[in-house]
């Protein structure tokens, strides 16, 4: 009986949202959790549960910490902070971001693999990057049920799309099919047994963005993790563009120090006596330098 249900969607994931609580009847024999990436760094409240409550029968709340949970209800990751699922209560905390995001999905559906393993199902929704990849791949070593969107119909097809490169879904279907999907399955009794697949891991020469600190490679079946001292996790795919991003923060930060060097140099050249005009023509071309690399910089979706 598949009466843990556990969606992870980032962008594109109100609308798909909407049209999945629009199909569970009232009496759904199932509790549902839902992460959806919602930018970093924002704090509060998010309008997320009246939209879902109005698009559908179900009640819809964020939870507080230790809150019990019920079925028939649809429990939403707050701002800023994951969700995660103990024996018949939630835990919500701010901890260190996953795949550069919190709430982030992977915490979600590990929890629940590791509680309730076969009575889990996980729903992989539209989305950019591949978080929820390797937290899906738990849920099916536990001997839980994967179900992915159809990427050709996903308005952000990267989550889903890599989600079935790394993972033997057990359904791939529409958004407007989930909801009849799930609700079936919380009502049929089924025979499953976990995968036992040993855990590689390995000590790089390579630092955390966000923190700097050393990483370790998580290697389980064909999923791959980097993962931190402090708590930072990452799919390559996120690692390589954290890693990105790293390195267009110092070379701005580079270009404005330059850049006041330069203006330093022109006020003080008088005092600095001979070579100062020379330094500035230095300083002028390393910071022609940094632009043009920043003018290379792919922007970022």
């Amino acid at each position: 009986m598949q009466d843990i249900i556990v969606v992870g969607a980032s962008a594109g994931g109100v609308e798909a949202l909407q049209t999945v609580v629009a199909g569970f009847a009232a009496d759904l024999k199932a509790a549902v959790f839902v992460v959806l990436h919602i930018g970093n760094g924002l704090h509060g409240r998010s309008h997320l549960p009246e939209i879902l409550m109005r698009a559908g029968p179900l009640p819809v709340s964020h939870p507080e910490t230790a809150e019990e949970f019920c079925q028939g209800h649809i429990y939403i990751a707050p701002p800023d902070c994951h969700m995660t699922l103990g024996l018949g209560h939630l835990h919500v905390f701010r901890g260190p971001k996953e795949n550069r995001s919190r709430p982030a999905i992977n915490p979600l559906f590990r929890s629940a693999a590791e509680v309730y393993g076969s009575r889990v199902t996980g729903v992989i929704l539209t989305g950019m990057l591949d978080d929820g990849v390797a937290g899906l791949a738990e849920i099916k070593r536990r001997g839980g049920i994967a179900i992915v969107q159809d990427p050709a119909t996903a308005l952000f097809p990267s989550m889903p799309a890599h989600a079935l490169q790394q993972i033997d879904a057990d359904y791939i279907v529409t958004v407007p099919e989930v909801a009849e999907l799930v609700s079936k399955l919380a009502t049929v009794e089924r025979v499953a047994t976990e995968r036992e697949e040993p855990m590689e891991k390995t000590l790089l020469h390579l630092t955390c963005p966000e923190c700097r600190g050393p990483l370790w490679e998580k290697r389980q079946g064909r999923i791959v993790e980097y993962r931190c001292r402090v708590g930072h996790a990452y799919s390559a795919l996120s690692l390589a563009r954290e890693h990105e991003e790293t390195v267009e923060r110092t070379l701005w930060s580079a270009a404005v120090a330059i850049e006041e060097a330069v203006e330093i140099a022109e006020q003080l050249t008088p005092e600095l006596g001979d070579g100062a005009e020379e330094d500035i023509l230095k300083k002028r071309a390393q910071l022609k330098s940094i632009q043009k690399m920043l003018e290379n910089t792919e922007p970022k979706g």
